[in-house]
């Protein structure tokens, strides 16, 4: 940062400003004729008495995205997501789960649904790692389990996950329908209550 930077910051600071405010009022008791001689020590020393008592500067706080950024940007990640899922060959009854665990997510993701700060982390986590990574493990443990005959077929790990994660965005669809049974019920009475 240049010396010209600096001077322009302490220029528009709180302390600059409060010492200019308590200097001119120096000036104001200069002009009444109290100073006397003294005028550059009163007009001095109510400056830097209103620079001292000045609060202190502080940074700008962060810009966090807001919800609907957050949305924005979840979007975005499933519709990748999505890109990514079509190209994945799957067993029919894991292609069927799968199936259902997006179109409730999506569905999920309409915009005003999801507010709730940690519905939006359970969505973000389950489109950005916790499918990805199912499907992914699956298609790599599919690939070993050739060699291994015998084993618990990697497909069996792939349907319980989904089934898990379908689960926990049901819930989420369930805390909304409820939410919104609550408000329909309000509303109701709201208007029985109201009378003509």
């Amino acid at each position: 940062m240049g010396t010209s930077s600096r001077l322009l910051r302490y220029v528009e600071s709180r302390k600059n400003l409060t010492g200019s405010v308590c200097g001119l009022a120096g000036v104001g008791i200069t002009l009444t004729g109290a100073a006397g001689g003294l005028w550059p020590l009163v007009v001095g020393g109510l400056y830097a008495a209103g620079a001292l008592i000045a609060p202190p500067e502080r940074p700008d706080t962060p810009h966090f995205p807001g919800t609907g950024e957050q949305l924005d940007a979840l979007r975005a990640d499933f519709a990748a997501l999505r890109e990514y899922l079509a190209e994945v060959e799957l067993p029919s009854a894991a292609r069927e789960k799968l199936t259902g665990l997006t179109t409730l997510v999506e569905a999920l993701l309409e915009p005003g649904w999801v507010s709730d700060p940690e519905h939006l982390h359970v969505l973000g986590r389950a489109v950005r790692q916790d499918i990805p990574e199912a499907v992914d493990t699956f298609v790599r443990t599919r690939w070993w389990s050739r060699f291994t005959p015998g084993a618990e077929p990697p497909e069996q790990h792939l349907e319980r996950q989904l089934s898990v994660l379908h689960e926990e965005t049901s819930d989420i669809a369930d805390a909304l329908r409820q939410a919104e049974a609550i408000r329909q019920e309000i509303h109701t009475r709201y208007l029985e209550e109201r009378g003509p």
